[in-house]
């Protein structure tokens, strides 16, 4: 119970705080903020290469259709793309936030997506009856450090957006939801777990899920972060230092 509340903590507060920088430094250099989304979403694709894909097949889930349910995830994270305009992968841009439909609409999207990935983080746990473990314990933080590492970037799309139509006080409450968005889904799934609420069979279906929304999300970074295909060494390079750190957290921590 310690360790999801420090879990708990670290997600909310990196949203938060990355949600709030929009107020304290309005004005930030594209570049930059490319940069650090690269980064990300190269160590989200690469510990999902290096360890959620082969954990998820295999594991003994009890189905033999994972590939399908990761193709399906993609499929969703597509779906609730086109309601959130893909601000959990860094787009900023004018939304229709003016009006509350645009609201209600990327808050939406938002939030299943940041909910669903919090879910994974209860790799790790026992199967209520089962005395089997989900994964390994140090999966817990690879993983947590993949969605900490989007969620910063996300959170701070997200109040870009928000504030640029809505007051303050409004994109405060707002963020504040998408904050708790991922620690609901680490508790909610993590109750189920244990109250054996979730199938062994349900728990596979849910993280192949969650691990297409993953590809999704990473890939889509790297194919907007050069959209004409030219190369730029300060992209490559921070792309095989995030893959270094996912391998080295993966095998070597």
């Amino acid at each position: 119970m310690i360790y999801m509340g420090i879990n708990f903590l670290l997600l909310f507060l990196t949203a938060m705080i990355a949600g709030l920088l929009v107020f304290v430094a309005p004005v930030f250099r594209e570049k930059y903020f490319k940069l650090v989304l690269v980064f990300a979403g190269s160590y989200l694709f690469s510990i999902t290469i290096l360890h959620i894909i082969p954990e998820l097949f295999s594991e003994d889930y009890g189905i033999g259709e994972m590939g399908l349910y990761i193709l399906l995830g993609f499929l969703l994270q597509q779906v609730l793309e086109f309601w959130s305009s893909g601000i959990e992968h860094g787009h900023i841009h004018k939304h229709q936030s003016e009006t509350s439909k645009g609201v209600i609409t990327l808050m939406t999207g938002l939030f299943i997506h940041a909910f669903l990935e919090g879910t994974l983080l209860s790799h790790g746990e026992t199967v209520s009856g089962s005395g089997a473990e989900l994964g390994h314990v140090h999966s817990n933080n690879t993983v947590l450090l993949g969605i900490i590492m989007h969620k910063g970037p996300a959170a701070f799309a997200l109040a870009a957006v928000l504030s640029s139509s809505l007051s303050k006080k409004w994109t405060i409450v707002l963020l504040t939801i998408f904050a708790l968005a991922s620690p609901l889904g680490m508790f909610s799934s993590s109750l189920f777990i244990e109250n054996g609420l979730l199938s062994r069979q349900g728990i596979g279906i849910l993280y192949g899920l969650v691990t297409g929304g993953f590809l999704h999300i990473s890939t889509t970074i790297f194919f907007e972060s050069s959209p004409h295909h030219k190369f730029q060494l300060n992209k490559l390079l921070v792309t095989f230092l995030a893959a270094g750190l996912a391998v080295v957290s993966e095998y070597l921590i």
